[in-house]
């Protein structure tokens, strides 16, 4: 028996070409390959079978990943989406997301997929710089990027873009002109990465032979701070440590995944998180990753919480010390540390506490045995 799952994430793994960080599952393929319809045949089964057994009957938020979902053209996103559409309720979903990138977007695409009921839109851009999107190995252009979004607009008010930063040969210059385009551009939310160099990618490849530099932790700092004197002087609000928006656009189903709401992962490579009062699992290709005790899950969620601009309520820390004594004891050390600030009734993470984030939440994790 677990709890409902209140969130659902589909993911696509097949994009145009493989960019040069990327370490998610995918594969770069033709557009006419069979394996994408035999894939999404599959899907859609599954969906329905889920649906069956009433694991759907509680979704509020649908994310659709990759990949690049958009790369598999209308055809096979209609039929997924409506699978979707007589599998879930839709009246009771809150927010309905798929990914996609610039050089897959197209007038047809964003009318199809906005009658077929999404509600938002994540545009990878990473840059719009072109010299710094040909280091990264993107597939598109900056003016293809503009045009996207103009042609989201056509539909979309909730539109959000991924951004890049602390890229070796990115000057501050160049994610300022980035940040400033898409403010201009009327963009709702920007979730906002520094490079991570991850094994196994082309760019990894580069850097054990030597051939592209190590990013550097104190350039990416103050990069994220450069992202976030723009955005909040523009407007928007970072409500989690790498995710800003406009108030009222801040992603539900990515704060599901910080709160402890259990969702389903359908697809190749996607998580399902399962949970009932006393444990907590995480199944992958039918592998359990992890299978956490009531401790372990009540370590996780307040260390989740404290990536969240809000914090955590002191009715959570009182909760979770019946089972974490050290607890309170820990969060006002990290608060002497200048990690966390006690006020107003929550804990919550300070400016340093974002920046040494690995600091502030292995020291909560840590108090579960």
């Amino acid at each position: 028996m677990h709890d409902p799952y209140k969130a659902l994430y589909l993911h696509i793994p097949f994009c145009v070409k493989r960019c040069f960080y990327c370490d998610f599952d995918s594969s770069a393929s033709s557009q006419d390959n069979p394996a994408i319809d035999e894939y999404i045949d599959e899907m859609c089964m599954e969906i329905r079978r889920n649906a069956k057994e009433g694991e759907l009957a509680q979704i509020e938020t649908i994310y659709i990943g990759g990949g690049t979902p958009s790369f598999i053209g209308s055809s096979r996103l209609t039929k997924l989406l409506y699978t979707i559409s007589v599998s879930v309720r839709l009246e009771n979903v809150r927010e309905f997301t798929m990914e996609a990138n610039p050089e897959s977007i197209n007038e047809s695409l964003i009318k199809d997929i906005w009658a077929l009921g999404v509600n938002r839109l994540s545009i990878g851009v990473q840059s719009f710089d072109d010299a710094v999107l040909k280091i990264l190995g993107r597939a598109h252009s900056s003016s293809d990027a503009k045009s996207a979004f103009a042609c989201a607009k056509q539909r979309f008010e909730n539109v959000s873009i991924d951004l890049m930063c602390g890229i070796p040969g990115q000057s501050i210059a160049s994610l300022e002109d980035s940040l400033n385009t898409a403010v201009s551009l009327g963009v709702k939310h920007v979730s906002m990465y520094p490079l991570t160099i991850e094994p196994h990618t082309l760019l990894n490849n580069m850097v054990l032979a030597g051939e592209f530099p190590e990013p550097d932790e104190d350039e990416q700092a103050l990069h994220m701070e450069c992202a976030e004197r723009i955005l909040t002087q523009s407007g928007f609000s970072r409500y989690e440590v790498a995710n800003y928006a406009v108030p009222g656009y801040e992603s539900i189903h990515n704060i599901a995944y910080w709160t402890g709401v259990p969702y389903l992962g359908l697809g190749r490579s996607a998580t399902t998180m399962t949970q009932n009062d006393e444990r907590r699992g995480r199944i992958r290709d039918g592998i359990v990753l992890d299978d956490l005790s009531k401790c372990q899950m009540l370590a996780e969620d307040i260390m989740l919480g404290m990536r969240l601009a809000k914090g955590v309520s002191e009715k959570s820390i009182q909760d979770a010390s019946a089972y974490l004594p050290k607890l309170p004891q820990t969060l006002d050390e990290l608060c002497e540390d200048g990690l966390a600030i006690h006020e107003e009734g929550r804990y919550r993470p300070t400016h340093k506490g974002w920046l040494c984030g690995n600091e502030l939440y292995g020291r909560i994790y840590d108090l579960a045995p």
